[in-house]
């Protein structure tokens, strides 16, 4: 389309709108599924600058479409739009101003990227085909907001989709991503055990449901340890577990919740039917009754080969290649994933650490989230280039 310099001149002029467009919605976050005002700013800005807007997508999604002078391939763009319920504990004059709520995982600048790539697209008109820019609801929560706009049809005539995270563990000036399998399958899981409760100092007449629960945390340990094949990464974890009230009598119930998270759908299956077996194994033996209630949540994010070996051409052309990673495998979920399952395309990752080595700052999801805003510029650099690159190989 164009030389490099002219592409990060352009999105450098861009920068402060960029700021702009992010610390605005920092300061005004609002959590998934209920992104009304979020959705209302980014539709304004995006009439101001010109562009075809729909509204109400698949729930408080909002969809650009934005055409070239010269016919060509449709490449959709897709950044995250919602907040999480995080109370903002960061001195910054930018800080969340609303209690409880605060964009922790870097969604905000996500949509001033999208903004910027809107803007830069929308200024010129010697490219040729379509770019579909996808700002979604709801990411945060499962069933997320992916396949209801899927739904109401942002997919159809795309050619490629491209998404963006910009990721904290990974320092700014580094870009990563990988072939297949980049971040897990997510499920969700409750577990209700009854036993009988009873007094303290009588145990023998009751099934205490703490013990049991106990037993079960502790066996449900060896499903990955010994079930799983070790040569396939899967997590489960017991996140809480919530049982009696008082010190001198024995709870007849407990409660716990967890999660699975696995990188193919045999060693999901796998891990879900063990936990099966043994919840209502492990109580029987205790003389109590356990009920699973299992959920399956987010599928893993699976990179189409070629697009990932695209991401790695592109992003050492643009960036040089000591700024390209391989990825790792991510046990963190993105429900990019039900796009990649509909149309070819990449998922890539943006440094935005603000330290070194492994000293990048606070994790995502954390009180005191922030990241370094110059990543921004690196990821609109980055899906222009891919979405350039694929329209004109497509063309040749």
């Amino acid at each position: 389309m164009r030389a490099i310099a002219e592409v990060r001149e352009a999105l450098h002029n861009l920068y402060p709108e960029m700021i702009g467009w992010r610390r605005y919605l920092h300061q005004h976050p609002e959590l998934s599924y209920g992104e009304k005002e979020t959705a209302r700013y980014i539709a304004a800005e995006l009439r101001e600058m010109g562009c075809e807007v729909t509204t109400d997508v698949g729930g408080h999604g909002v969809v650009a479409v934005l055409r070239g002078a010269a016919p060509g391939r449709t490449v959709a763009l897709r950044a995250d739009i919602d907040a999480l319920a995080i109370q903002d504990e960061k001195t910054v004059d930018y800080a969340s101003k609303v209690p409880g709520v605060m964009h922790a995982c870097g969604h905000d600048a996500h949509t001033a990227t999208l903004l910027s790539i809107a803007k830069f697209y929308s200024s010129r008109s010697n490219w040729s085909g379509e770019r579909r820019l996808l700002f979604q609801p709801a990411e945060e929560i499962s069933p997320g907001g992916a396949q209801a706009m899927i739904g109401a049809g942002v997919l159809e005539g795309v050619d490629a989709i491209y998404g963006v995270h910009l990721w904290t563990p990974l320092q700014y000036g580094l870009v990563a991503s990988r072939a297949g399998a980049l971040m897990a399958a997510a499920d969700e899981f409750s577990i209700e055990v009854s036993g009988n409760g009873g007094h303290g100092g009588l145990p023998h007449q009751s099934v205490d449901a703490i013990v049991v629960g106990s037993s079960l945390v502790q066996a449900l340990q060896t499903i990955v340890s010994r079930n799983v094949n070790p040569l396939e990464p899967a997590v489960l974890s017991i996140g809480s577990f919530q049982a009696g009230q008082t010190a001198n009598v024995i709870a007849g119930k407990a409660v716990m919740k967890g999660t699975v998270r696995a990188f193919n759908s045999e060693t999901r299956e796998l891990v879900r039917n063990r936990l099966g077996d043994m919840v209502k194994q492990t109580c029987e033996l205790y003389g109590a009754r356990g009920e699973l209630d299992y959920r399956e949540g987010y599928p893993p994010v699976v990179n189409d080969a070629r697009e990932a070996e695209r991401f790695f051409r592109v992003a050492a052309d643009r960036f040089t290649a000591e700024a390209v990673r391989q990825s790792e495998l991510i046990m963190a979920a993105e429900d990019f994933a039900y796009y990649l399952g509909h149309k070819p395309g990449c998922f890539m990752f943006v440094g935005a650490g603000h330290g070194q080595g492994t000293d990048t700052g606070y994790p995502h999801h954390h009180a005191k989230f922030d990241l370094d805003e110059r990543a921004m510029l690196m990821s609109a650099e980055l899906m222009i280039a891919m979405a350039e690159n694929y329209a004109l190989e497509s063309a040749g």
